[in-house]
């Protein structure tokens, strides 16, 4: 069977590149028993890979289960997953079979597994190692052979580094990734979709299908799409419904797609975005732009002085920048003009030059500034700096900041 027969079986509309590569690598591990480990954002369509798999394998013929982990309670996961004897726990009023249990011989879907609680990765880490496990309540071991096929759309690399996700478990899961992009990633397959969900609403509904005009699909292709598959799926099933005009018009379209906005700037779009770690660099630059805004208020204000013949030395406590026991030399950035204060005790003289505005140099300083303070531990700087130490590695190497 190749991607196109495979496309056609399980109703998968697109082109891309990155939809085409996912699908080749589930048809080709599919007649292996290997750990799956599937990645992407919500509403990528990710529960379409494990069935591929299974349909592809020589497990087709017995059972396959599908589990959304976030779903069930963390009190009653290791019941729906193992099983329980009788009077295992209050409302235990018989024997009850886990989805390891049924599922033996066939495959398991684990979607949504980073919200396993780390008890339950110890159980199913057991499983994927030896094949066995327990019930809930009996202390005899059991046997099962059950293919594991595991997806979530968080970053498991920081539930791993925040102690919610067992990094031992990632790694047994993660024999062979797969990565499912989102619509943004595959802009060339959304009007396909948008016209097959369109078709499939007009046939539901039993009405003329919509249809959209030129800067509509202008539209369609440059909204983010947050929601993936699924939310375009949801407002095309609006529009068909509530618009009269079959026709729809790019301005129509915008008043279905929340926060639309068109970038004209060209970006490069990764994949997994850090929001943790992007909301603590936001504060850096806040903070970074609030002090060059004062220290120019403060320039301002003494070159103003100095204009004014009004100048007089600041006391001490009022601003650190000026030593009254020595002379000082201030450098104006515009005209470059010297003014000399003479004081009593004068010893040395001190120059003020121009500082720089970039950002990129007053976040290195306050790096540097924050290592010099804990003694070069990164760890208690990066904790000072309001940043995860991994972002504080990552400016370390681009600052080529050596310790």
């Amino acid at each position: 069977m190749d991607i196109l027969q495979v496309k056609q079986r399980f109703s998968i509309i697109g082109n891309s590149p990155l939809l085409n590569r996912a699908i080749d690598i589930a048809m080709q591990v599919a007649q292996t028993d290997l750990s799956v480990f599937i990645t992407g954002e919500s509403g990528t369509g990710k529960e379409i890979i494990p069935q591929i798999i299974h349909q592809n394998s020589t497990r087709k013929h017995n059972k396959y289960i599908a589990v959304n982990c976030g779903a069930i309670p963390e009190g009653t996961i290791n019941s729906e997953l193992f099983g329980h004897e009788k009077g295992a726990f209050t409302g235990a009023h018989e024997k009850r079979k886990g989805y390891f249990e049924e599922a033996d011989n066939g495959t398991i879907f684990l979607d949504e597994i980073a919200e396993l609680p780390l008890e339950t990765q110890v159980r199913l880490l057991r499983v994927l190692e030896t094949g066995e496990f327990m019930k809930v309540g009996s202390s005899t071991v059991q046997k099962t052979n059950v293919r594991v096929i595991a997806a979530t759309n968080i970053n498991v690399t920081e539930s791993i580094q925040n102690g919610k996700f067992r990094e031992d478990l990632f790694y047994r899961l993660n024999t062979v990734p797969i990565y499912l992009p989102p619509l943004r990633e595959r802009k060339e397959d959304i009007h396909l979709l948008f016209r097959k969900f369109a078709g499939d609403f007009a046939e539901k509904y039993n009405m003329p299908p919509i249809r959209l005009s030129d800067d509509a699909i202008h539209v369609l292709g440059n909204y983010r799409w947050p929601g993936n598959i699924r939310q375009l799926k949801n407002i095309t099933e609006q529009i068909s419904i509530i618009e009269e005009n079959r026709t729809i018009s790019g301005e129509v379209l915008k008043k279905y797609l929340p926060e639309y906005f068109e970038s004209k700037l060209p970006a490069i779009y990764k994949g997994g975005i850090d929001e943790k770690t992007f909301s603590t660099e936001r504060e850096i630059l806040y903070k970074i732009l609030f002090d060059m805004k004062k220290d120019i208020d403060e320039m301002k204000k003494t070159i103003s002085h100095l204009s004014a013949g009004s100048y007089s030395p600041p006391k001490p406590e009022e601003n650190d920048f000026f030593n009254l026991d020595k002379k000082v030399e201030i450098t104006v950035p515009e005209k470059k003009p010297h003014f000399t204060v003479e004081t009593a005790g004068v010893e040395d003289t001190t120059e003020y030059v121009e500082e720089s505005l970039s950002i990129a140099d007053k976040e290195k300083e306050l790096i540097i500034k924050a290592l010099e303070k804990y003694n070069g531990k990164r760890k208690y700087a990066a904790q000072d700096l309001g940043i995860s130490e991994r972002t504080l590695y990552r400016k370390l190497k681009e600052y080529e900041i050596e310790l």
